[in-house]
């Protein structure tokens, strides 16, 4: 008996060894597969990013991504709105092929996403601040999402209990939900998928009191291009409307009282009211500084020309768009910091972009939708210790297109054959040679609508831009992007760039051809247009 007793101790130990051998062997398998926390916020322009350039303010903690990192300088978006550009992201599929085509039409949810191959595959996942489509995200162990825009002050959002509204200030809220789900409900033996996703610096802006008691007291330098004409340009350039003088709303935008408005018998849009989630106190706090901007505005206003109009709209923009950006860095910082204090920033890909990019005065517009370089552009940075050298800086054409794939080969995973973005990682890893794309393509669809950009697409290489807008004209457009950065010159037409044009068509047609793009599906979508009432016959 006891010979027997002993045999079953040893055989009872060797089985408890064999399972801890187990269990701590699949822990540091889980473990070895990096976190990836893929940061994006709403309307963020890479020139409103210090590492990008330092004109306009001092972003320290996104930097922080560069210089630990690497700083893409050539990223762009294959569709230049909220939330097609967010359907890419998500699905890895042009708007084309994934139908969110524009801010109108819903989101196919048979769609497959990264999200949800990654959950699938044992990464633990959480979403929080804005998608701006759905209420019920697949793949995502946790969300809370804002509806639609979202607010800036005492924001809503959609949980899977229902919705919560929390007061304070957007930016600040979504970190402390992103932080107490690390602190509180991580699963330290998961990896996981971390999507933090601000609504700064999206119109209309509202910075947190602690920026705005700043930034209005702000100058910027303005914009070579402030008072473009659009006379070397075709007519989708002198017909849009997002000039900031003629298009941007005094009361929505700039921030001047409706009664101020209303005494001087200025004829402007009314749209609503920004500040109707604020509380009492905040509205207060408001005033308080808003309310001598419009005593100095009032008495301005009689002696105002265009041009000094023009001026006085783009320093009130600047002080406010901005003013939500110095929130989002912050924020950032935040979390970077607490990664690094937890020790989990050496085995985490951190990705810093935004839904596209947006125009800061240049051409004399706000908003994006265009191909035209301050829309197209993206910021991307992205930080992996001991996988990304620092401070590497890189100038190959990639785009939102390209994250899903990135995620699921950065995870294992192989990604499904129907994705049509490149993965990342070669870039990433320094192996250059392993990168063969020369030329990205982009298509906006939202025509006739807010803004009103025509309907485009077009490919881009690093020295030339070919854009072809097709709906009510038919003008094509081709710029020289080294010689003509600010893209003033449409060269189109010009016989000392026939050979250009010739090698971009066909270019244009053999990427069309790859990614199942086509004239007759873009009538397609012009039809469901006309089919809802959004085109008249």
């Amino acid at each position: 008996m006891k010979t027997f007793l002993r045999y079953l101790l040893i055989l009872s130990g060797a089985c408890i060894f064999f399972i801890s051998c187990k269990s701590k062997s699949k822990e540091q398998k889980e473990t070895q597969r990096p976190n990836i926390v893929f940061i994006m916020s709403d309307d963020h322009a890479y020139q409103a990013i210090s590492a990008y350039s330092d004109k306009l303010i001092q972003t320290p903690n996104i930097d922080r991504l560069a210089t630990e990192g690497m700083l893409f300088t050539n990223a762009s978006v294959t569709n230049s709105i909220c939330a097609p550009s967010r359907a890419v992201i998500l699905t890895g599929k042009h708007s084309h092929i994934n139908g969110k085509i524009d801010n109108l039409s819903p989101f196919d949810t048979t769609n497959i996403t990264f999200p949800q191959l990654l959950q699938k595959a044992g990464y633990q996942t959480a979403m929080f601040g804005k998608l701006h489509f759905g209420n019920n995200p697949k793949g995502f162990d946790e969300f809370k999402i804002l509806p639609g825009q979202g607010d800036y002050y005492n924001p809503t959002f959609h949980t899977a209990q229902g919705d919560t509204t929390i007061v304070g200030y957007v930016t600040d809220i979504i970190t402390d939900l992103t932080l107490n789900w690390l602190e509180e409900r991580r699963d330290p033996d998961k990896p996981f998928l971390l999507m933090y996703l601000h609504k700064a610096p999206h119109r209309s802006w509202l910075p947190a009191e602690r920026h705005y008691r700043e930034f209005t007291k702000k100058t910027f330098p303005l914009p070579e291009t402030l008072f473009d004409t659009y006379e070397t340009r075709g007519e989708a350039a002198r017909t849009a409307e997002m000039n900031i003088l003629d298009h941007m709303v005094l009361n929505y935008d700039n921030k001047v009282f409706p009664e101020v408005i209303d005494e001087l018998q200025i004829k402007d849009r009314k749209l609503f009211d920004p500040l109707e989630k604020m509380s009492p106190e905040q509205k207060a706090q408001w005033d308080s500084v808003y309310g001598p901007i419009n005593a100095d505005f009032r008495k301005l206003y009689p002696s105002m020309n265009d041009s000094t109009l023009m001026v006085w709209k783009y320093q009130r923009y600047l002080q406010d768009y901005l003013g939500t950006i110095a929130a989002v860095d912050e924020n950032v910082g935040r979390l970077l910091n607490y990664l690094d204090q937890k020790e989990l920033s050496k085995n985490t890909l951190v990705v810093y972009t935004s839904d596209q990019g947006f125009y800061l005065g240049e051409h004399g517009w706000f908003d994006k939708r265009f191909m035209y370089e301050e829309s197209f552009k993206t910021p991307l940075l992205v930080k992996w210790p001991n996988v990304i050298d620092e401070g590497i800086t890189e100038d190959e054409m990639v785009q939102n297109l390209d994250f899903a794939q990135t995620f699921l080969e950065v995870a294992g995973i192989i990604p499904p054959s129907d994705m049509q973005g490149e993965s990342l990682l070669p870039l990433l890893k320094g192996e250059k040679e392993k990168w063969e794309r020369e030329a990205v393509y982009y298509h906006y669809y939202e025509y006739p609508a807010e803004h009103a950009v025509k309907r485009h697409y077009g490919i881009a290489t690093k020295d030339y831009k070919l854009i072809h807008f097709y709906y009510d004209v038919d003008e094509w457009e081709l710029y020289d992007c080294k010689n003509d950065k600010q893209e003033m010159n449409n060269v189109y037409m010009d016989p000392n760039y026939t050979h250009v044009v010739q090698d971009m068509k066909q270019r244009l047609t053999e990427v069309r051809l790859k990614y199942k793009d086509s004239d007759s599906l873009s009538n397609q979508y012009i039809q469901i247009y006309k089919e809802k009432g959004w085109i008249e016959e």
